[in-house]
């Protein structure tokens, strides 16, 4: 090759990778534009994001551009609550995903999922399109694919309360994933698996999938919000034994975690529980603090504010301000169960409390009477009262017949009974070693 011919090669060259950079460039402007035009027009911006994303692409020049068209035409759709639309569009893309590397596709797809995740009452139809993208995935050969999508879908089962489904399909999934020995996935359905059994109860294989996530999980770099989802987990489980202090230190990790990823959803759930905690440890004042430092103002909400009118109930000790936060606050405290079941037992523990300060000087009274002092129903307190008297934290009976409340005395308990038991248990075996010496002797 000439010195005039290599010249005129780079020149090319040049021209070629210029041409690239200003295509790039254009179409990074153009979604600038449309981004502005979504306060205006809606219809308008979905059209042109469209034919961005449907534009020629044969050498992979503006992949990361249609990308991000794809990203905000998601994220349009799932600010206006255009569920169904969303769903046909991401089921359009398929075409697009056939032209890119399968990880990029993993990515994207995740992604979308997400942004589907944000619009609310719609885990049926995520199920059912998990379910058509699965088999989509099995018909182009994406096992990768498959499986995140699998374990986003045992995610959604197990919001929607179908445990028996949810627990089969992971159950299968984390024998299929242990095979190709991916990690990162693993720790993701582990986590899931404890979610899972945690709901039906079975804490002892909560904590022993969880201890499989933590296992996976060590062997690999685990990304921060990966190690926070870990974190809350285990202070969930901490939580459900009673154990309040280190439940505390676990969803503090888990703060800070989703915090420096920027994941201020599950970072403002984690500040929720580190709250709860404190108000079920009788810490009241530190939830005030903490609602006051510059973490807590940063994820103030309605969320926060129904946690601090919960702290105030339970520092003035009133059955009442509790019913009327659960009243007021009804969207945010019902839709997550551990703050749901956590301020019922504050609620039933306070009512407990006041129930046996008011019976305290009597010796026999009227349930309406005790009704009437405490100002809740009488069929409420006389459940109550009997239920307490089963569970031993109240030494009486109901009399059926006049509606009374009989309450005895504590007998302080006899412990000779107890001590001339244990002095002739002792005796015995040694009467049973004399007597095995006395045939050794013999014999």
């Amino acid at each position: 090759i000439q010195p005039r011919q290599l010249d005129s090669l780079a020149t090319m060259m040049e021209v070629e990778v210029e041409h690239k950079d200003s295509k790039a460039e254009l179409l990074q402007k153009k979604l600038e534009d449309i981004r502005a035009l979504e306060e205006t027009d809606v219809e308008e911006a979905i059209k042109r994001y469209k034919s961005i994303i449907a534009l020629a692409d044969e050498e992979g020049e503006i992949v990361s551009e249609k990308t991000s068209a794809i990203y905000a035409l998601g994220e349009l759709y799932a600010q206006k609550g255009r569920h169904q639309d969303l769903r046909n569009f991401i089921v359009d893309t398929r075409s697009f995903f056939s032209t890119i590397a399968k990880a990029k596709t993993a990515k994207i797809l995740k992604e979308l999922l997400n942004i589907f995740g944000r619009i609310p009452d719609t885990e049926k139809l995520q199920a059912e399109f998990c379910k058509d993208t699965i088999l989509w995935c099995e018909k182009e050969g994406r096992s990768f694919l498959k499986q995140r999508v699998q374990a986003r879908l045992a995610s959604l089962l197990l919001g929607m309360q179908q445990y028996k489904d949810a627990l089969a399909l992971i159950s299968k999934l984390v024998k299929d994933v242990k095979k190709i020995d991916d990690k990162i996935l693993l720790v993701e359905i582990s986590i899931i698996e404890s979610r899972i059994h945690l709901a039906l109860k079975n804490s002892p294989k909560a904590k022993g999938s969880l201890t499989a996530a933590r296992s996976a999980a060590n062997a690999i770099y685990c990304p921060p919000s990966l190690q926070a989802e870990i974190d809350i987990q285990s202070g969930v489980l901490c939580s459900e034994e009673g154990d309040y202090k280190t439940a505390y230190s676990y969803f503090f990790e888990g703060f800070e975690g989703f915090d420096s990823s920027k994941n201020v959803v599950k970072a403002a759930k984690c500040l929720k529980y580190m709250l709860m905690v404190k108000i079920m440890t009788n810490q009241s004042a530190d939830v005030y603090n903490l609602i006051n430092t510059k973490v807590g103002v940063k994820y103030a909400g309605k969320e926060i504010e129904a946690i601090k009118a919960i702290a105030d109930a339970h520092k003035k000790r009133s059955i009442h301000k509790f019913a009327d936060v659960k009243e007021k606050f009804a969207n945010e405290l019902s839709k997550d169960w551990f703050i749901s079941a956590h301020l019922d037992a504050l609620q039933d523990n306070l009512l407990v409390q006041n129930l046996l300060r008011i019976i305290e000087p009597f010796s026999r009274v009227e349930i309406a009477h005790v009704a009437s002092l405490i100002d809740l129903p009488r069929t409420q307190i006389e459940a109550k009262l009997s239920e307490m008297v089963l569970e031993k934290k109240l030494n009486g009976i109901l009399d059926q017949g006049s509606g009374d409340l009989i309450v005895f005395d504590e007998v302080p308990e006899d412990k000779t009974f107890k001590a001339g038991l244990e002095t002739l248990a002792e005796l015995n075996n040694v009467v049973d070693k004399l007597s095995a010496k006395a045939r050794r002797a013999v014999a």
